[in-house]
């Protein structure tokens, strides 16, 4: 699975889980249900709403399903009950994973969650036993075009506001702080630069490899089971060769 383009997989992941758009827009909706709770409707005054509609956006959710998800949220604002929880834990030979979960049931989440470890060959840790190996970061990925420059491409970027800029197989890697990665984001949309993905994320810090088949496949057990729940939101882990 190694020396895949970053790019291809997001593309096979996004091709895969066609089949599933329905799911994926109403993990989307329930995110952009709880920022609209926790900020008001207004993206503009709100960043964590931003951080969402960007999200949204990356995965090709209609500009017209956003903006009906968040009238809705904006006029059922008690019926919201969802929260926000992070679970840390381990894979096949010492894999750090770690979980992200919006449910409005904190036992149905965390059995889940247990169960999806479990059978993926993982355990679940205690908070804090893996998420000093990542980083928040905002990563913007664009991929390669013959219309794009590289040298015009970094300058563009840096200038929006990006703190580092990567050169990869298949493209370019964007990464900003998190509090600059809206504003960064939304200039190099009105530039019209073509975004095959744009969100927060955890970047690892250390890579892990997984030379065993068995560990493989029950590594890819365990992300297909978390991604799988309705509860789970995002999944980062640090294993380098994964062909998500």
């Amino acid at each position: 699975m190694s020396g895949h383009s970053k790019f291809a997989n997001i593309k096979r992941k996004k091709e895969a889980n066609d089949s599933k758009r329905g799911k994926i827009f109403t993990k989307l909706g329930r995110e952009l249900a709880v920022a609209v709770k926790s900020g008001g409707p207004d993206p503009k005054t709100n960043n964590r709403l931003r951080d969402v509609i960007a999200k949204a956006k990356s995965e090709n959710m209609p500009n017209e399903t956003i903006e009906r998800n968040v009238k809705k949220a904006s006029g059922d604002l008690g019926s919201v009950n969802y929260e926000y929880i992070i679970y840390e834990g381990y894979g096949p030979n010492g894999v750090a994973v770690i979980v992200e979960a919006l449910t409005d049931n904190r036992n149905r989440a965390a059995a889940n969650v247990r169960n999806a470890f479990t059978k993926g060959g993982g355990n679940l840790g205690a908070t804090g036993c893996v998420s000093f190996l990542f980083e928040e970061k905002g990563l913007i990925m664009v991929e390669a075009d013959d219309a794009i420059d590289e040298d015009e491409l970094m300058v563009c970027a840096l200038e929006a506001g990006a703190s580092d800029f990567k050169s990869i197989e298949g493209g370019y890697e964007i990464f900003t702080e998190q509090k600059d990665f809206s504003t960064t984001r939304d200039t190099l949309e009105q530039l019209k630069i073509p975004m095959i993905s744009a969100e927060i994320t955890k970047i690892p810090q250390t890579e892990a490899t997984l030379e065993n088949s068995d560990d493989i496949k029950k590594m890819n057990k365990l992300l297909d089971l978390l991604n799988d729940d309705d509860d789970v939101q995002n999944v980062w882990h640090n294993w380098q060769d994964a062909d998500e």
